[in-house]
């Protein structure tokens, strides 16, 4: 588009702002933070998109979305279309709209980001899946059936792609899902105030309506082994999307003594569990006067402020590295700042104190600097002789990642993994060492992004289709 074009339009420099609850409000409950654009907002947040005939945009979305079309649809009002085009690659688009991170993804590509604010991409996503939501889904078309069956083991974002891509392609599947509710991390590890639980099962019930059986507490390794699934219960393939919820913790003295948690135990239990409504839901979470969670990733900010709306007078963010290093999404840690967590930048962890019950009372740290770059590419940090000092502290939180889901890797025969136990998959299929076996997500690429897993399960179906009907 042209200068004259673009000045024609007035396409404003900034995305239209997202409205959120009040910082003040929002610490102390666990509704949602953002609350989604008006009509008019998403219709004038469209109408900036460039529509370039390039569409570099689409290089930057791993489950292929037509990016421009959808826009396209939304700005002329058309948000039926729009949310028909999304559903065509892209199974769980409300979900994608509020945890994608698409500064990293999609809008990273926007030509209008080369000077101006990139066309809010996940907040169009957003609004169009939800406006369908809320109206009723309309169920995809499938294919007639194939009559072969396939076996999806986890309900996370990988196995409900791979799953709603199977289903439409006339296959009968069947989701294996180790914990009472289906969705994954989708359920356990996002709080509730970023991903509304309702929101995914509504997703979730549109893949029961493709014709997806899902079947909980079934825990695959227990019940049934991946063998077992193909040779006795007779499943013609199996996708393996297990997760990475194994969790890592920093090895550090004292860090068995009580009120120390993983990120993994502690949001499993405040999200699906409920524990933010005891007594009525009956499984409680004891939170500390001052929380300090370990870490700088997005489950570390969920984690510290997680632990503000549990009641902690104070919720630390302790990290290795300095604010520039954060992995986090940067509207994760505004949010958290806003909200009122705390950080303590370049502070390492080497002792976690306690008292004669063994409940913590502290935590021993030494402060550092930034040395040279590690294997990651990022600035190593390099602990300061003489720098020691105490955290008062009563709780902790160690989010510093999570390992593969060790149970069916470790009951499948002939299954490759590599040194950290993930299952071995040709990134280009997903194929693992087993015939007919798939597997993709965080089992195969350790803890990652929500679309990335979608992408590897959509990755993964195109390759068991193929499998299916005999192309290769």
């Amino acid at each position: 588009m042209s200068e004259a074009n673009k000045e024609k339009r007035k396409i404003k420099p900034w995305k239209n702002p997202m409205p959120a609850q009040d910082p003040a409000q929002r610490a102390k409950n666990f509704n949602e933070v953002a609350l989604g654009y008006s009509e008019g907002a998403v219709v004038a947040e469209a109408n900036r998109c460039l529509m370039c005939i390039n569409e570099p945009c689409r290089q930057g979305c791993p489950v292929e979305v037509d990016i421009p079309a959808f826009i396209k649809l939304a700005a002329g009002r058309d948000f039926a279309g729009s949310a028909s085009k999304l559903k065509e690659k892209n199974a769980l688009p409300a979900v994608c709209g509020r945890v994608c991170p698409q500064e990293n993804q999609c809008e990273k590509y926007c030509t209008l980001g080369r000077k101006h604010q990139p066309v809010g991409i996940g907040r169009i996503e957003r609004f169009v899946a939800d406006w369908e939501l809320a109206r009723g889904v309309r169920v995809q078309d499938r294919t007639p059936a194939t009559g072969r069956k396939v076996a999806i083991i986890g309900s996370g974002p990988a196995g409900l792609t791979c799953a709603a891509d199977l289903a439409k392609l006339g296959h009968k599947v069947t989701i294996f899902e180790a914990l009472h509710v289906a969705g994954g991390v989708l359920m356990y590890g996002i709080p509730e105030f970023r991903l509304p639980k309702a929101v995914v099962q509504s997703e979730v019930g549109n893949l029961e309506k493709l014709g997806v059986e899902i079947k909980v507490n079934a825990v695959v390794g227990k019940i049934a082994t991946v063998d077992e699934l193909i040779q006795e219960e007779g499943f013609d393939a199996v996708f393996i999307g297990t997760g990475a919820g194994l969790p890592y913790f920093m090895q550090i003295p004292g860090e068995n003594a009580c009120g120390v948690y993983s990120a993994n135990e502690f949001l499993t239990r405040t999200n699906l569990m409920k524990a933010y409504r005891f007594p009525a839901c009956d499984t409680p979470i004891r939170v500390g006067r001052k929380v300090a969670v370990l870490g700088g990733g997005n489950v570390a900010m969920d984690s510290a402020r997680t632990a503000l709306r549990l009641g902690a007078e104070e919720s630390w963010i302790v990290y290795r590295r300095s604010r520039v290093e954060l992995p986090a999404r940067h509207e994760e840690v505004e949010h958290a700042e806003e909200e009122g967590v705390k950080f303590a930048f370049l502070t390492y962890p080497t002792r976690i104190t306690y008292d004669d019950n063994y409940w913590v009372t502290g935590m021993e740290c030494i402060r550092c600097e930034l040395g040279e770059p590690d294997s990651s590419g990022r600035r190593s940090p390099v602990p300061i002789k003489g720098s020691e000092y105490f955290m008062d502290i009563d709780t902790v939180v160690v989010a510093i990642g999570q390992g593969p889901n060790p149970l069916v890797p470790r009951t499948t025969q002939g299954l490759e993994l590599n040194r950290k136990g993930n299952i071995v998959a040709d990134p280009s299929t997903g194929a693992t060492s087993k015939p007919g076996v798939y597997a993709g997500g965080d089992v195969v690429t350790g803890a990652a992004t929500v679309i990335l897993a979608m992408g590897a399960g959509r990755t993964a179906a195109k390759s068991i289709h193929a499998y299916l009907t005999g192309k290769y």
